[in-house]
């Protein structure tokens, strides 16, 4: 009979058993090690900012997808704004959270794909501020021609103030410079020069005539501060007009479609902003002359006329005109007499023809003929008997008076 044979292992043979966590744990040290500080290229999907500041996507291509996180403390720095369907290049950590088994890909920093970063995001903010009316001409205000006080934004040690300052002080000496110093670049740059301007709003109405904001030229990093939502928005809400002169003739800030009028560099602004008191008192010159030529010739020709009507007619031979006005005049006087004396007459003898038919008409004009009238005391005419009771007083109307009587009685 044959027995069974029993395999006996020792501790040293036996498999080794796993933790779940232990498992996923040796995992994401072997990703992490294979996969640590690698770009990763995809579109944005899925994606959800948190209100801890963390931001959660999935990075996919045509084939697959993975999902990524993207924390605040490493997207503080984002200049531009995340939207599904943007392709990006992402530089971090492939890893794997333990607590679930899923492994993602951990973002230190994000660039768009075949854009800049900057470039980017200076395209959302314009396309943004442009659907809300931020750009329009019609709200833009016109920079006075002759303010008394300038009010400047912008760094107090670089080219451009000093640039400025000389410009002004060459075309005008008696205008004002009222400076607010802000730093124009690095982190912190956009809200001072947001500040400034809320400042320079602040004061007194009127202490400032038109306000200029600006920096020299640079790189675009250089000049990022102007294209900062804060620099556009304190522009926008200025009362004070604003001309905006950062960087050079072919450098556009956001700055510059939300100011009141833009200045290709700062010295060109200040140029804009002044009249040439040079040129103001050459044109002064100019006018007086033309009003004095302007004057000379109306006053020669005056004399011309005058000279004309003291050798005419009417100086010459006064007293024939006066005596051709008084013949004149007492034949219109005579015209008139005899006018009026036919409309008297005319007049004369319409009355008599309407008096002679008055008379004719006078119910009165019978009593010259030897008749009489009789009235009761109310004035009514006497016509019948029946009109009068014994007692009745009565008038009657004669020749050359009235008889009152008393009714005795009537038949």
């Amino acid at each position: 009979m044959l027995t069974p044979k029993f395999r006996v292992e020792s501790e040293a043979t036996a498999p080794k058993i796993y933790t779940v966590m232990e498992i996923n744990r040796q995992a994401r040290l072997v990703i992490e090690g294979q996969f640590s500080g690698i770009w990763l290229e995809g579109e944005i999907s899925n994606l959800k900012y948190h209100t801890s500041g963390h931001i959660y996507l999935s990075l996919k291509d045509s084939a697959s997808q993975i999902n990524a996180a993207f924390f605040s403390r490493s997207n503080q720095n984002l200049k531009f704004q995340l939207k599904d369907g943007l392709k990006v290049v992402a530089f971090g950590r492939l890893s794997l959270y333990e607590a679930r088994g899923q492994y993602q890909f951990y973002i230190d920093r994000v660039e768009p794909k075949g854009l800049g970063a900057l470039q980017l995001a200076f395209q959302q903010l314009k396309e943004k501020l442009q659907n809300e009316g931020l750009f329009e001409t019609e709200r833009k205000r016109p920079i006075p021609r002759f303010p008394g006080t300038i009010g400047i934004v912008t760094s107090p040690t670089g080219a451009a103030i000093r640039d400025m300052l000389n410009v002004l002080n060459r075309r005008s000496r008696c205008t004002r410079i009222l400076l607010n110093p802000v730093k124009v670049q690095g982190e912190g740059a956009a809200e001072e020069i947001a500040r400034a301007i809320d400042e320079m709003n602040s004061l007194p109405a009127g202490e400032v005539d038109v306000l200029i904001v600006g920096r020299g030229g640079g790189s675009l990093e250089d000049l990022w501060a102007f294209n900062e939502e804060a620099v556009a928005r304190a522009v926008h809400r200025s009362k004070i007009p604003v001309i905006s002169a950062v960087g050079h003739e072919i450098d556009w800030t956001i700055c510059d479609w939300v100011a009141d009028l833009r200045a290709p560099t700062p010295s060109a602004a200040a140029e804009l902003v002044v009249q040439n008191m040079e040129e103001i008192l050459s044109s002064l010159k100019e006018s007086r002359a033309r009003i004095h030529n302007a004057m000379k010739n109306f006053l020669a020709f005056r004399k011309k006329t005058v000279a004309a009507l003291m050798t005419g007619y009417a100086f010459e031979q006064p007293r024939v005109l006066l005596d051709q006005f008084s013949q004149r005049f007492d034949e219109i006087f005579r015209q008139l007499h005899n006018y009026a004396r036919s409309a008297a007459e005319m007049k004369k003898k319409q009355l008599q023809s309407a008096a002679g038919q008055l008379r004719t008409l006078n119910p009165l004009a019978i009593l010259e003929r030897g008749y009489s009238l009789t009235f009761l005391e109310d004035g009514e005419l006497l016509k019948k008997t029946n009109q009068v009771r014994a007692g009745d007083i009565l008038a009657t109307r004669v020749t050359d008076g009235t008889v009152y009587s008393k009714v005795v009685r009537s038949e």
